[in-house]
């Protein structure tokens, strides 16, 4: 029988070791098909699963347990479809789309003693699948024109380019500012500053303040103007005419 992905290698998807086939009853309508129907403990063949996959084309081939003799396969095109299908009333049963080598098919019912084979049976098909669906994705876009403007980068011609190579631009050195609130005096011109007060004069200062003064009319006994003070007196001060009357 030739089908699509024959001449492709075929890889092995899932294997089950125990499966039961079932004589299914011809559908009298379109309602969901129940495997409380079939003839559940009298199976019509027990026999070994293998889920294999050739190209994108899956297979569920029925073999014997020993000999490993065909019984028969199952091709798969899409899941969900018509070639595997889930019934209503349990997760251990499914319904198959058998094909022989001269295209005839036939409806029979497959179902698993574990729980668990049925759920890695399901997701070993949906797992193909889906890695079809994305193979199909890829096929499109690479076949589609890319219709996204392109940036060209290139030079155009007689377009030239400058390199300023080792030169660098001097950057303007301003004054930096003080971060505090008071800003510093600039020095005094000439770069010296005035000396402090002699600790002498300041002294004499002192002395001339605290010391009082009298004056006299001029008396023959008695000098014109003179301190009060003792005759201790710097010398200084007697210097000096501070007298009006002198």
């Amino acid at each position: 029988m030739a089908t699509e992905g024959q001449s492709d290698y075929e890889s092995v998807l899932c294997v089950k070791p125990e499966v039961n086939v079932y004589r299914i009853p011809p559908r009298a309508s379109n309602r969901a098909v129940r495997a409380a129907d079939w003839k559940l403990d009298t199976p019509d063949w027990t026999g070994r699963m293998r889920l294999t996959a050739r190209g994108k084309v899956a297979y569920v081939k029925l073999e014997d347990k020993v000999s490993g003799e065909l019984f028969a396969q199952a091709p798969v095109n899409e899941f969900p479809g018509i070639a595997v299908e889930t019934v209503s009333d349990s997760s251990r049963y499914f319904v198959l789309r058998i094909q022989d080598d001269n295209g005839r098919s036939a409806f029979i019912g497959i179902g698993f003693g574990d729980r668990g084979d049925a759920f890695d049976f399901n997701v070993a098909l949906q797992d193909h699948f889906k890695w079809v669906k994305q193979e199909n994705e890829f096929t499109k876009q690479a076949q589609a024109p890319d219709s996204t403007p392109k940036l060209d980068l290139g030079f155009k011609e007689g377009q030239t380019i400058t390199l300023n190579i080792g030169q660098s631009k001097k950057k303007d050195r301003s004054r930096p500012h003080s971060s505090g609130g008071i800003g510093l005096l600039p020095p005094p011109p000439g770069g010296k500053l005035a000396p402090p007060p002699s600790s002498r004069s300041t002294n004499q200062t002192i002395q001339l303040s605290a010391v009082p003064f009298t004056c006299s009319p001029t008396s023959s006994r008695t000098p014109p103007c003179s301190p009060s003070a003792s005759p201790s007196a710097p010398s200084a001060f007697s210097s000096a005419p501070l007298c009006p009357h002198s």
